[in-house]
């Protein structure tokens, strides 16, 4: 047998998936509340006790992890124009697996420096300018953020003449300094992969020690990366294939946790419909948000917030009975459904946050009239041609009808300007093991692609 153990320290629970790489077999998962407060171990081996071992123990051939633990990856970001670069460098963030806090845009002002110092993010990314283009900006916020009173790990990510210089300034308070290619070297062309690697190298070498997860990494190799990365890296593989191993094609996964709501695309959305012109920046074929209000626990008040009144209606309750139910959460984040009422509050919020989600997630279009007559205009992804729409998360697996809580993904006709899927095949991932999957794949990309083939189940 070669064991290999595969850790998600989550930002509620840390779940433990265990597989056998000869027969590309489940042989067990598990979960536990996680102990950053005290010592991550904790839960990891409340977890671990979960799975029977084997006669003699088990002699793990590998041991991979990765964290949204303490927060996860909080990151702040700035560039020039807010359409341009700043949008460049919040989306090389969130492809690198951040919890993106703000993203500032121009020079930086006395405010915006005060909210960097109360966030205190883990790492801030410093974009600006094309290449050939300005200059000023970087230097000049560069000059900036090396006042604060605080120090950041920071990644200097614009335009490559002034890109040593800023880097330079920052060094003056700010360790470690990374370097790495400008997100829009021209207009309208981002190039984020560079920005992406620089800020999994600092998380690997300082955030992981900073959240005291360090500790697992006596036990385990390494803590390889963010889980929304993990889930991200398993979305393009389960997507686009491996080797001679065929992928399922285009699709989307909405991973619904405690603290956010994540979608995960991997698609060109490309418009569907040839008398549409696309407008704006280039999508990236492996996209990810990430919904700060859209939690099923620790944002569970910003959800409801968010739902207007439709989750009021779509459940018949009064505002007595959301806030008391609400208070059970605040309570207890940990808590699952005791009551068939409570499934049924459960699954209206798991629905809610869906479907508030992927509205965020995918393309527009808008009908703009000209001289010449109506025209088309489609910003961000066409997603209504996408087959596959993949759910994960809590909500999903423990409640006994997913199906009807993924809807909540669908097209509506009411909201037509939404580019949201419309007849896709539903999947689930049944045994919470994107994240995981996304982890073997580092060492065994094939053997992950089966294994997802094989689990990831259709409803």
């Amino acid at each position: 047998m070669q064991a290999v153990l595969l850790i998600d320290f989550g930002s509620t629970y840390t779940k433990v998936t265990i597989v056998d790489l000869d027969t590309e077999e489940i042989l067990g998962t598990a979960r536990a509340g996680t102990t950053i407060e005290t010592n991550i171990m904790d839960g990891l081996n409340k977890a671990l006790a979960q799975i029977p071992e084997p006669s003699g123990g088990w002699n793990f051939v590998r041991k991979l992890a990765c964290s949204s633990a303490a927060g996860g990856l909080k990151m702040m970001a700035s560039g020039l124009v807010k359409e341009l670069t700043a949008e460049a460098a919040r989306r090389a963030a969130l492809g690198a697996g951040a919890r993106l806090l703000e993203v500032f845009s121009y020079e930086l002002t006395a405010r915006d420096l005060e909210k960097i110092i109360a966030a205190k993010p883990d790492i801030f990314l410093l974009a600006g300018g094309t290449d050939g283009g300005n200059k000023e900006i970087l230097l000049k916020n560069a000059e900036l953020l090396s006042t604060l009173p605080i120090s950041l790990p920071v990644v200097v990510a614009g335009n490559k003449a002034a890109a040593v210089q800023a880097a330079d300034l920052l060094r003056q308070r700010h360790a470690p300094v990374i370097v790495a290619d400008n997100v829009m070297p021209d207009l309208g062309v981002l190039a984020v992969d560079s920005a992406r690697m620089a800020i999994r190298d600092i998380f690997l070498s300082h955030i992981v020690h900073a959240k005291g997860l360090d500790k697992a990494e006596e036990f385990l190799e390494q803590i390889m990366m963010p889980t929304p990365a993990a889930v991200l890296s398993a979305a393009e593989l389960l997507a686009e294939g491996s080797g001679s191993e065929r992928g399922l094609g285009e699709l989307m996964i909405v991973d619904v946790g405690g603290a956010t709501t994540d979608v995960h695309s991997v698609a060109k959305g490309d418009p569907s419909k040839p008398s549409v012109t696309l407008k704006g920046l280039p999508e990236p074929f492996a996209k990810r948000t990430v919904e700060g209000d859209l939690g099923m626990r620790y944002s569970s008040e910003a959800l409801v917030e968010a739902s207007g009144r439709r989750l009021y209606d779509y459940l018949g309750w009064t505002d007595e009975q959301v806030a008391s139910q609400l208070r059970l959460f605040k309570e207890n984040p940990w808590r699952i459904p005791q009551t068939e009422e409570e499934a049924k509050f459960d699954a209206a919020m798991g629905r809610m946050a869906v479907g508030l989600a992927v509205d965020r997630h995918v393309g527009t279009i808008e009908v703009i009239y000209t001289p010449f007559g109506a025209t088309y205009v489609q910003h961000g992804k066409d997603l209504t041609p996408l087959p596959v729409v993949i759910g994960t998360g809590g909500v999903l697996l423990h409640h006994p009808n997913a199906l009807e809580i993924l809807k909540g993904s669908l097209f509506d006709s009411a909201e037509p300007t939404l580019l949201k899927p419309q007849k896709p095949r539903f999947y689930l991932d049944k045994d919470y093991i994107l994240a995981a999957m996304g982890l073997l794949r580092e060492v065994a990309p094939q053997a992950a692609l089966r294994m997802m083939k094989k689990y990831v189940v259709e409803l």
